[in-house]
């Protein structure tokens, strides 16, 4: 392990990496004009932030009759507060943000790889995988990356210094830590769960000492006492069980287990990774791999951790039977003594070659020139796939929820209907409606998931039926059966999605239109909104 968090060496190691990061969040930003999947409500507790500051908002409004308790762990919507105070767009913000977390946490992701293994090139590769998985950039390039990009960066810096922590014991170090798991808690409770299991699984492997877990358990107390300003208050305001609420939801805890039973290529060849570095010896990262499968049915903390595992089973066995072969050797030591006397012509006139040769020629330069070409290789390639991955028919991975028609429909809702009213929105706009809307949005499982498991699944499973609904006799139905009267039901025209997947415009407008029911009072390119008449 090197004695500097990052030095001169490190830079043509961690140069492609970032080229990576940088060329992926330029992709993103070129293919999506707006950004994929939704930050409303994220941006709505920003606007409470700030109307209520210095203190916590109680609920966040407009998202279902109620609104929704606000348990939310602040941080991050404390950083955006100057942004949207300065009167930024939350559109903009959401699509900008994002990709800046997505090549920042790429520094901790190669600091943490490097020093576990005491190898720069697996450092590289590990990092350069986590840049460019789309699985894992769903979660933090996306508008939710305003959160959870910001949650990952945290945590892959606690897991570096935690890192440094139980193998050197210094107490510098163990302020660190402690400082970035109360950050961690205070961002997102899902990934404090895995800087905890991380933590646990580090001094399991690393320093299994008494001296070890007291440092461990240090961490995870301070983290806890220095987070309690916030969860004490959520606790006095809506009791304890607000938390044990939102366990329940999104998979759960241990929801992993079932998606085990239907796991993708990807997910096998992360897990069959795991599988051969058990068999070599290695326990960290078997462990860990088993335990994100395990915990977490979001599969990109395994895929994080599985680009480690891959990272390490290229570096450290793959090329190396690489190089083994004296014909690779040869064709290495070539291109390196090519490529060092171009440099050394261009500089000064001498001729390197023989030490280039020489460089490459032993079984750790001819890994180390390996590792690089794979580097740069996969810098240009990983991009170009992601790239296809997100323009080539239908995009499950940066879906974008709203256009310029639903921009034009919100806007018409804000100015045109009565502060009081009500609309159930179809399609996934409906979590952007109440914040450019300001009128309360009926149906829709965000922030709910405070309140109850039974709460959650029941919006969720009303909205993404009536979003789906073609006839209006489907839409009555889901509402009497949802219990909700609204005001006005917004219609999408065009192509829109539920839950992130695409679906093709229905005839539902055109039968509203047909309905003594319901009366068009809006229609764009994308949006038809209907009053209710009766019923």
């Amino acid at each position: 392990m090197t004695d500097e968090p990052l030095t001169a060496r490190d830079l043509r190691w961690l140069a492609p990496v970032l080229f990576a990061g940088v060329a992926v969040a330029v992709v993103y930003l070129a293919t999506n004009r707006y950004p994929a999947f939704g930050a409303g409500l994220y941006f709505a507790v920003v606007e409470e932030l700030l109307a209520c500051f210095p203190c916590l908002p109680a609920t966040i409004p407009h998202y279902t009759a109620a609104g929704v308790p606000f348990a939310y762990p602040p941080a991050a919507y404390v950083l955006l507060t100057p942004l949207v105070a300065a009167g930024a767009d939350p559109i903009l913000v959401s699509r900008l943000v994002p990709p800046l977390w997505t090549v920042l946490y790429l520094v901790p992701a190669y600091l943490f790889a490097r020093d576990l293994r005491d190898s720069r090139a697996v450092g590289a590769v590990a990092a350069l995988l986590i840049a460019v998985n789309p699985q894992i950039l769903q979660w933090h390039v996306s508008a939710g990356g305003v959160v959870r990009g910001f949650a990952m960066l945290v945590v892959l810096t606690g897991l570096y210094t935690g890192l440094r922590l139980f193998r050197t014991g210094d107490r510098r170090w163990l302020a660190a830590s402690t400082a970035l798991f109360g950050l961690a808690v205070l961002t997102h409770p899902t990934y404090s769960l895995f800087f905890v299991t991380g933590y646990a699984l580090l001094w399991a492997t690393v320093d299994r000492s008494l001296r070890g877990f007291g440092r461990g358990l240090t961490v995870g107390i301070g983290g806890v006492l220095l987070a309690s300003p916030w969860w004490l208050s959520v606790v006095a305001t809506h009791g304890p069980t607000v938390f044990t609420a939102a366990a329940g939801t999104h998979g759960g805890i241990g929801g992993g287990i079932a998606r085990l039973l239907d796991a993708s290529g990807w997910s096998l060849l992360v897990l069959a990774g795991g599988a051969l570095l058990l068999a070599a010896g290695h326990v960290l990262l078997p462990a860990w791999l088993l335990a994100s499968e395990l915990l977490f049915i979001q599969p990109r903390f395994a895929y994080l951790v599985g680009s480690v595992v891959l990272a390490v089973l290229t570096v450290e066995h793959a090329l190396p039977r690489l190089a083994s072969s004296d014909r690779v050797a040869a064709a290495v030591g070539r291109v390196a003594a090519t490529v060092t006397g171009a440099a050394n012509r261009g500089s000064d006139g001498g001729n390197a070659s023989s030490s280039g040769e020489g460089a490459a020629s032993d079984g750790r330069g001819v890994v180390t020139t390996l590792a690089l070409g794979f580097l740069l290789v996969g810098a240009l390639v990983g991009p170009a796939v992601f790239a296809a991955h997100v323009t080539v028919g239908s995009d499950s991975t940066t879906p974008q929820f709203v256009d310029g028609s639903d921009r034009e429909a919100m806007a018409w809702a804000r100015a045109e209907t009565a502060p009081d009213a009500t609309v159930v929105v179809l399609s996934d706009a409906a979590e952007w409606f109440p914040l450019y809307a300001d009128r309360t949005m009926l149906v829709g499982p965000w922030g709910v998931e405070w309140r109850s498991q039974d709460a959650y699944d029941r919006q969720l499973d009303t909205f993404v039926e009536i979003s789906a609904c073609e006839t209006v006799e489907c839409v009555d139905s889901e509402l009497a059966a949802a219990g909700v009267a609204p005001d006005y039901v917004y219609v999408p025209t065009d192509e829109y999605t539920i839950r992130g997947r695409r679906h093709a415009p229905t005839g539902l407008a055109a039968a509203m239109d047909g309905s003594a029911r319901y009366e068009r009072v809006f229609e764009n390119d994308g949006v038809a909104v209907f009053r209710r008449t009766s019923g």
